[in-house]
């Protein structure tokens, strides 16, 4: 992650001084930052980051007892695995459709590009399963 950190913030310096030194932009700059920045958040939400790391807003979750917090995250894992495995199919067919297209400037076949997001779903659904078989078990509180 701290790569691909330092790719972006390189290829964002290279934008500025090709712009504002030799007038002229490049637009490739800008691609690489956006495939980088892609690659970097989902790679890390699915990877990276722990269960207890990831940011959330639980003024609910907080004020309630165990017991509740246990049943609202079984709800919350099924409702996970649920919707990312019935969109999974799509999304499979959509990346995989997308290896006729190129990036415009680096010319990297988009299903590669956005292949992460697959492994980003099936990293989740691994993730919430487990999460799932935990709270049923009572091992979570």
């Amino acid at each position: 992650m701290a790569g691909l950190l330092g790719l972006m913030f390189a290829a964002f310096l290279v934008q500025i001084v090709f712009r504002y030194f030799f007038s002229f932009p490049v637009g490739w700059t800008s691609e690489l930052t956006v495939a980088a920045w892609l690659w970097l958040v989902l790679w890390g939400s699915a990877f990276v980051l722990k269960e207890n790391e990831e940011i959330r807003f639980d003024l609910v979750y907080s004020a309630v007892g165990w017991r509740a917090r246990r049943v609202m995250g079984i709800l919350a894992a099924v409702a996970l695995v649920v919707l990312y495995g019935m969109s999974f199919p799509a999304t499979w067919s959509y990346v995989t459709f997308m290896k006729v297209e190129r990036s415009s400037y680096l010319h990297v076949r988009l299903d590669w590009m956005y292949s992460i997001y697959l492994l980003f779903m099936v990293a989740l659904i691994v993730r919430y399963l487990r999460l799932l078989w935990r709270l049923v078990q009572g091992k979570d509180r």
